[in-house]
């Protein structure tokens, strides 16, 4: 993860990231088996939205927000 300003930047090598896997990868929950529980218990927004699906499709350039933390996803070419 890089921080630009105020907004974590994730990584990811592929077209897009599912949100559980992005919870990960962001080391904000340790195991995909948690995500159910903190979508349910945490407001997620994705692009102004409140999101709760585990399986959303996170690509280049959405920002998500997590307890006032932004995070933004960064396609990597390599």
């Amino acid at each position: 993860m890089m921080t630009i300003g105020n907004i974590l930047s994730v990584r990811i090598h592929t077209e897009y990231v599912k949100l559980e896997q992005f919870l990960k990868l962001a080391d904000i929950i340790s195991s995909g088996g948690e995500a159910k529980t903190f979508l349910a218990e945490n407001e997620i927004f994705v692009n102004g939205e409140r999101e709760n699906r585990r399986g959303r499709k996170l690509r280049n350039g959405d920002q998500i927000e997590i307890d006032g933390r932004v995070y933004a996803i960064c396609r990597s070419e390599d």
